[in-house]
């Protein structure tokens, strides 16, 4: 397994009890490509660019498509260029491929008397408790990408200098992502101010 696939499973458990914005998860997601692609190799950090290395085959399909991914010309692509660009819709790609694998299931809920809900759960495998051992042990880069989107209060301290960067280039780009919502949620609530004004 990989971080990405642990960091997803973690934020599926229901003992976590906190939500994640699925824009929030699709940049911690591409953070935690970026930590694991660094310690297979496939990339290096220089300041905060993302150097590719030779192309060799990972043995997670999607890391692998990660490495596709990476940009091979100079002057290379920032970490924060990758987490947007990398980012964007990566949450239902890992989705979709934990629920093939068998790592997610549907959970069938009750509410009253006949309105029923399905929630995404993680299964009852080694790759659930694997993740839920990181989780635990506060593990510094799933800790730290899970601290990043809310999932826990405390960040661990990181040994890894490039690993610290990609962390905290998660953490900038999911502030920016909630300052965007809050001004998109602002606009919403001027613009229904502005139409009772006027009477619509």
């Amino acid at each position: 397994m990989s971080t990405p696939r642990d960091l997803l499973i973690t934020a599926s458990e229901p003992a976590i009890g906190r939500s994640v914005e699925q824009g929030d998860l699709s940049l911690a997601l591409a953070g935690a490509e970026a930590v694991d692609l660094m310690t297979a190799g496939a990339v290096t950090l220089a300041d905060d660019r993302l150097v590719p290395g030779e192309r060799s085959p990972l043995a997670d399909p999607l890391l692998d498509r990660a490495a596709a991914a990476l940009n091979r010309q100079a002057p290379y692509e920032t970490v924060a260029d990758w987490l947007w660009r990398r980012g964007r819709d990566l949450t239902p790609a890992y989705l979709a491929a934990l629920e093939a694998d068998g790592e997610l299931e549907e959970r069938r809920q009750r509410r009253w008397v006949v309105l029923r809900t399905t929630s995404i759960v993680p299964a009852d495998t080694p790759a659930r408790r694997r993740a839920a051992q990181r989780w635990a042990a506060a593990e510094p880069v799933l800790a730290g990408l899970g601290a990043a989107v809310g999932l826990r209060d405390a960040t661990p301290p990181v040994a890894d200098p490039g690993t610290a960067t990609v962390l905290a280039a998660v953490g900038d780009a999911v502030g920016e992502l909630a300052a965007e919502r809050r001004r998109r949620a602002r606009r919403r609530q001027d613009a229904a101010a502005e139409n009772v004004r006027r009477g619509y």
